[in-house]
C-alpha cells in the first residue's frame, strides 16, 4: 500500500514577523504577504493539480486560512485536523515574547533547549509535541491507504516529520529548517500486513510558486519558538 502524503506550511502570518506567541487565541492570522502566498499558492495547484483525496487542515486561523486556498484550487473541502496544530504554548498563548520571559523566566530559552519541558504551564514540551505529531501522520497514513492525502499545516510539524523520518529524537541537538511560507513537502509511505513501512521523501520544501514575487528572504521571526511556525 502507498501514501502520498503533501505537507504544506501556511503563508506567513502575524505571528511570523511581529513577537506574538500565537496558540489558538494568540494567532491572528495571515499577513498580507501571506494572503499573497497563499493565492500564488493556489494559482499553482490550480494549474499543476494535485489528484488529492483529501485534504485536511491545522486548527490554528493562519493554517485554516491557507487551506481556504488550497481547497478551490483543489476542489475539496479543508477537514480540520487538530492534531497536526503547532506546539500548545498553554496559558502563554497571546503573550508577547517579552511578556513570556517576564512571567516564566525559568522557562526561557524554550522547549529546544530542555525537550521534556513545557512551553508554559497547560501547554506541551517539545518531546511531547513530536510524539503527537508522530501519532497524528501515522494515524493519516492508516485513514488512507493508497490514496493521496493533502494536509495545510505548521513549520513545526513538517520538522517534526523529517526528525522522525531520520531518527532524530527530541533530545538530540536540534536540527534546524530554513522552511519557506506555503512550501511543499512530499512524503511517499509503503507499508502492507506484516511488513516494515518506508518513508521517501519526495520533495522538500517546495516553493517554486513564489520564485520572482514574492519570495525573498524571509523576515527574521523574534524568537526561535516553534509555536511561531
Amino acid at each position: 500500500m502507498v501514501t502520498d502524503l503533501y505537507l504544506i506550511r501556511h503563508g506567513e502570518s502575524v505571528a511570523n514577523v511581529e513577537p506574538i506567541i500565537a496558540g489558538r487565541h494568540g494567532d491572528a492570522g495571515l499577513t498580507d504577504r501571506g494572503r499573497r502566498q497563499a493565492e500564488l499558492l493556489e494559482r499553482r495547484l490550480s494549474e499543476q493539480p494535485i489528484p488529492t483525496d483529501v485534504l485536511y487542515a491545522s486548527t490554528l486561523p493562519r493554517a485554516v486560512q491557507t487551506a481556504e486556498y488550497v481547497s478551490r484550487a483543489l476542489g475539496l473541502p479543508a477537514t480540520p485536523e487538530d492534531t497536526i496544530r503547532e506546539l500548545d504554548p498553554g496559558i502563554a498563548d497571546g503573550l508577547s515574547v517579552a511578556e513570556w520571559r517576564d512571567r516564566f523566566p525559568g522557562l526561557d530559552p524554550g522547549p529546544l533547549a530542555a525537550p521534556f519541558q513545557a512551553f508554559a504551564p497547560e501547554g506541551e514540551s517539545w518531546a511531547a509535541f513530536q510524539a503527537r505529531v508522530g501519532a497524528a501522520l501515522a494515524s493519516i497514513i492508516a485513514r488512507h491507504p493508497d490514496e493521496t492525502v493533502v494536509a495545510v499545516t505548521h513549520g513545526g510539524v513538517i520538522e517534526s516529520s523529517l526528525l522522525l523520518a531520520f531518527g532524530v529524537g527530541a533530545t538530540a541537538h536540534p536540527v534546524e529548517f530554513d522552511l519557506a511560507n506555503t512550501g511543499i513537502t512530499h512524503w511517499r509511505h509503503r507499508g502492507a500486513a506484516g511488513t516494515q513501512s518506508a518513508w521517501t521523501l519526495v520533495a522538500f520544501n517546495d516553493a517554486g510558486h513564489l520564485v520572482g514575487d514574492v519570495s525573498g528572504e524571509p523576515p527574521r521571526q523574534a524568537v526561535p519558538t516553534p509555536v511561531e511556525d
